[in-house]
């Protein structure tokens, strides 16, 4: 049943992570590899404000939200400058530098011997202090939030603006012609995905107890793009679908016989022969509505 638990919240924090990349890459078309650098944000100010200064996790959150929506005004302001695959290449470097912040700035995040002893959230009610300690109370804690992000990415659907985001993916010029800032749409829709990365990742980094900068490679971004192009890109619901499969695929591949060693290290290949087969056979994803 643990299992069964921690499964549960990793799918969470994943199709959190996926909902915030869809309505980047979905909605507007601009391929963004720079994902796990917000995640990453959230994950440290966290742990750094916790762990060194006893910042309450709802307040570091916060801070990390804070943070990531800052980091990415600049680097979407420095990204919107390019086009087409210049963009995922940008945005590749991006990811590369905050990663090596993680592992070299060792004063404040202790580069590749990680920051341990992270808290599990505590919520002051007034009467009473409620600690979330246990991980069926996290798993609660966690589907929240993935709720919260799941109507919110609804709403931005569904929205006067979620529909100008359509039209910049379909033709962003024609859409300058009607009078439309193409480039302040994708800024915006680009810092509020980076807000609800650092969400998952201050979620992530209290359920771990532990990060270390291996968490939030380029690899990381990748894998996250491959998620929410197995769901379908443009698709809610499809970014749910996409971090169920691919989070539980390696527990599938145990059950079926893999030793865990070798189904660790065969899941990058099946990940790619999956990806092969979508482009092929169904490129807009398992329920989506729009084509890479």
């Amino acid at each position: 049943m643990e299992y069964l638990i921690h499964l549960s919240i990793l799918v969470a924090i994943y199709a959190i992570l996926a909902l915030s990349l869809n309505l980047v890459v979905g909605y507007t078309g601009m391929i963004s590899v720079t994902h796990a650098a917000f995640f990453g944000l959230g994950a440290y100010t966290v742990a750094i404000l916790g762990t060194s200064y006893g910042v309450n996790f709802f307040a570091g959150m916060l801070a990390g939200i804070v943070a990531s929506a800052i980091a990415a005004l600049l680097i979407g302001a420095i990204l919107n400058n390019f086009r087409g695959d210049f963009v995922a290449l940008g945005s590749v470097g991006f990811n590369v530098i905050v990663w090596s912040v993680f592992l070299n700035w060792q004063e404040l995040t202790r580069g590749p011997l990680g920051i341990p002893g992270i808290s599990r959230p505590n919520l002051d009610l007034g009467f009473t202090m409620y600690e979330f300690s246990d991980n069926f109370s996290f798993l609660i804690l966690s589907s929240c939030f993935l709720l919260l992000t799941y109507l919110a990415a609804r709403f931005i659907e569904k929205s006067s603006f979620g529909r100008v985001l359509k039209a910049v993916r379909e033709d962003e010029e024609a859409l300058q012609v009607f009078g439309y800032r193409a480039l302040h749409y994708k800024l915006a829709i680009f810092t509020i995905g980076a807000g609800m990365a650092a969400a998952a990742g201050a979620l992530f980094a209290a359920y771990i107890t532990f990060i270390d900068p291996s968490s939030f490679t380029l690899n990381e971004s990748i894998f996250l793009l491959s998620v929410i192009i197995l769901g379908g890109l443009a698709s809610n619901r499809g970014s749910v679908i996409g971090a169920v499969a691919l989070i539980l695929l390696p527990e599938f591949l145990r059950f079926v016989g893999f030793p865990s060693d070798i189904a660790a290290q065969t899941r990058q290949a099946v990940y790619g022969v999956m990806l092969v087969v979508l482009m092929l056979y169904r490129p807009q994803g398992l329920v989506g509505e729009y084509k890479l």
